[in-house]
């Protein structure tokens, strides 16, 4: 990356990728790193472990120090909890009503009815295939991370 100036509020301090796929997590978080999208990059295996994290950020249960994602990546199928299971847990904490965390689904099979249920989560902003390119990271951060003028 050259030393002129970025056209994104980056690097960002923090990235959750919430994935049980392996190999999505470890290309995803290589290419994040390449392009220098934040500080710090954290991978979860399930919707529960993203629940647990972002109780230590905001609430009661808040732990000091523990970062507040910018940018969630949630995939769609995964055991233990699944992304709309976890999106509706997230959904009921209130958590981030001023200042939103961007949530972005992935997804390896984007069904027709799992596009239509995403509908119905205001956070989603958008979806994704597995695994991301380059182009979805510009796409990204020109879209919701873009300096203001």
């Amino acid at each position: 990356m050259n030393n002129l100036v970025k056209p994104y509020n980056f690097p960002l301090e923090l990235v959750l990728l919430v994935d049980d796929d392996e190999t999505t997590n470890y290309l995803n978080e290589r290419l994040l790193k390449e392009m220098q999208v934040a500080k710090e990059i954290k991978t979860l295996k399930n919707g529960k472990e993203a629940l647990n994290y972002i109780a230590k950020v905001e609430g009661p249960g808040a732990t000091a120090g523990v970062k507040r994602p910018d940018l969630i990546f949630l995939d769609i199928k995964m055991p233990v909890m699944d992304g709309f299971s976890f999106l509706e847990e997230y959904h009921k904490l209130s958590v981030d009503e001023a200042n939103p965390v961007i949530i972005l689904m992935l997804t390896s099979s984007a069904s027709f009815y799992d596009l239509e249920k995403l509908k119905a989560f205001n956070r989603v902003k958008k979806h994704f295939s597995k695994a991301l390119t380059k182009h979805d990271v510009h796409e990204i951060m020109n879209e919701f991370f873009k300096q203001k003028s």
